[in-house]
């Protein structure tokens, strides 16, 4: 099987991480956006602040970054020697992957689209009708737990729980010496 060398990984961790930052702080973005509503008293202006929401996701940061992810995984998995199912903290970080990718894609993307569509019909009354309220509800609690969930990755991929004793000091043995660790 091919594999790449040092230099390539190198190159195909950096532009990994690149993703999960797009992926995590777009997260992160679209929670605080979320709190711009409060006191909003201009129906436009709260049609612009979802339209932004829905900008940042669908079009700059959050869906890009999402499948930069997947992309540089399947790539990391198929040319190092990692590969997809070794090692339990891996499985773990391709299930969140996954599962994060299809939430978002058939439930999170659905719920703020609705938002600005309700949004952008009946402007400042979206307030109180109760399908731009569901919307707004499950996309607060399930993208806060979908954010969580990606940075908890994060740290999986630091430390790679769920290691058996020989591996661990293997990994310790390379991060002290100075060769690389870290996220893979």
């Amino acid at each position: 099987m091919l594999q790449l060398k040092a230099r390539g990984l190198r190159w195909l961790k950096g532009f990994h991480l690149i993703a999960v930052a797009c992926w995590l702080g777009g997260a992160v973005s679209l929670l605080l956006l979320f709190f711009l509503k409060s006191g909003v008293t201009d129906g436009g202006v709260l049609y612009g602040i979802n339209r932004s929401i829905h900008h940042v996701d669908m079009a700059v940061v959050v869906v890009p970054g999402a499948f930069g992810c997947l992309l540089t995984g399947l790539l990391y998995s198929s040319l190092s020697h990692w590969g997809f199912f070794r090692h339990p903290w891996l499985v773990c970080k391709w299930i969140v992957t996954v599962a994060a990718i299809l939430f978002g894609t058939f439930f999170l993307g659905p719920w703020e689209t609705a938002m600005m569509e309700i949004s952008g019909a009946i402007g400042l009354e979206a307030l109180a009708d109760p399908a731009y309220r569901y919307n707004e509800r499950m996309n607060l609690i399930f993208g806060a737990v979908q954010t969580l969930a990606l940075a908890i990755v994060v740290f999986i991929s630091i430390f790679k729980p769920w290691k058996s004793g020989k591996a661990r000091a293997q990994q310790t043995k390379k991060t002290t010496s100075g060769k690389p660790g870290g996220l893979h």
